[in-house]
């Protein structure tokens, strides 16, 4: 009986498409990058990091603007992980497989995840400010985007956790181990790439926000006293300058250049710190 193997042929073919395919995006990410450098690296300097904007952005730096932009990502992330973790260990822990309500709240998450940033802006602006009574915020654009990231990182996390079979669950329970320590010593670390991928998916989506934070944290560039005041996120600014403001390009260009430099070292320390706790894990067990 003869057996189907596939061809060599077609194995190098396939090998090379993926291959191709990899260059591109690698390729597409490396020409984005070289255009922020040439254009925006002669922007950047100690001032520029530093320094309040003046003349509408064309001189001076981004300082009150940066500092408002960790702000806003602190508090979507201090919002959004914690409850989207909460969620998504809820939806594969402890709802029975195939039930009603784990399909209406999968399907509920596909539904946000795809709605564009313009309708969380207004949905931001009409509950958090005015409902609420946060007006233009720090706090309220930090909010809206927590809404944006929770249905990507709840599915992301969903999923790694739904990939672990159930020989580990119950080689825990055989060893008398409680559903949560199971959880939070077997389970969360294998799953753990993929809730590390969820987060850095939301801290990108959420870092180039503009549309939803223009209705939300507000549109002005001064330094933020606190969370209750208005504050200019990057992405903003970067729209601002380069649509509204003649001669700011080159400050646009400056300030992308340093939204993506804090996207990177952002998901370096997610990264860094998912893989240390797994280590920490892996050594107590």
């Amino acid at each position: 009986m003869l057996e189907h193997t596939p061809s060599r042929a077609g194995d190098a073919l396939f090998k090379a498409a993926l291959w191709l395919t990899a260059a591109l995006v690698v390729g597409a990410c490396g020409l984005i990058l070289l255009d922020l450098l040439w254009r925006g690296g002669p922007a950047i300097n100690w001032s520029f990091l530093t320094e309040a904007p003046r003349n509408a952005g064309r001189d001076g730096g981004i300082a009150p603007i940066l500092w408002s932009t960790l702000l806003i990502l602190a508090v979507a992330l201090a919002t959004s992980l914690p409850l989207g973790l909460a969620c998504a260990v809820w939806l594969t822990e402890y709802l029975p497989a195939g039930s009603r309500r784990g399909r209406v709240v999968r399907v509920s998450l596909d539904a946000l995840a795809g709605i564009p940033s313009i309708v969380f802006g207004l949905f931001g602006h009409a509950f958090f400010c005015v409902t609420l009574g946060l007006g233009f915020s720090i706090l309220s654009g930090g909010l809206t985007l927590a809404c944006m990231v929770l249905p990507i990182f709840i599915r992301t996390s969903e999923a790694g956790l739904s990939a672990l079979g159930d020989d580990w669950r119950r080689q825990g329970a055989a060893l008398g181990m409680t559903r949560a320590s199971v959880l939070l010593h077997v389970l969360l670390p294998a799953a753990m790439p993929a809730i590390t991928a969820g987060a850095m998916l939301g801290v990108g989506r959420a870092s180039a926000e503009t549309a939803a934070l223009i209705f939300t944290s507000g549109y002005v560039d001064r330094w933020p006293d606190s969370l209750g005041d208005s504050g200019r996120a990057l992405a903003v600014h970067i729209y601002d300058l380069s649509m509204n403001v003649t001669g700011g390009d080159a400050a646009a260009y400056g300030s992308a250049l340093v939204l993506m430099t804090l996207i990177a070292l952002i998901n370096a320390v997610t990264m860094g710190l998912s893989m240390q706790w797994v280590r920490h894990k892996d050594h107590r067990t």
